[in-house]
Parts: C-alpha cells; structure tokens; sequence
C-alpha cells in the first residue's frame, strides 16, 4: 500500500487563555505564538 507523505497536516483552532490570541496549531501540546502559554483551549 502506498501512503503519500507531501499532504498538509491540518492544525486546529486554539485560543490562549492567558493573552486571549487565536492561532492554529498542531501536535498535542500547541503553544501560544505570542505569549508563549501552554494554557490554551480548542475552539
């Protein structure tokens, strides 16, 4: 079975509960662009 590697990985929608920014992002553990919290909430 042939698998393709080059399709874009899709981030969800976050929302940083200590700056307010909205950003996306992918992984388990997603990190604020901005402030650089790990306290963050999927929206």
């Amino acid at each position: 079975m042939d698998v393709e590697y080059n399709e874009r990985v899709k981030g969800k929608k976050y929302r940083c509960r200590d700056c307010g920014e909205s950003f996306e992002g992918v992984g388990k553990h997603p990190v604020c662009p901005s402030c650089q919290s790990d306290t963050v909430d999927a929206i």
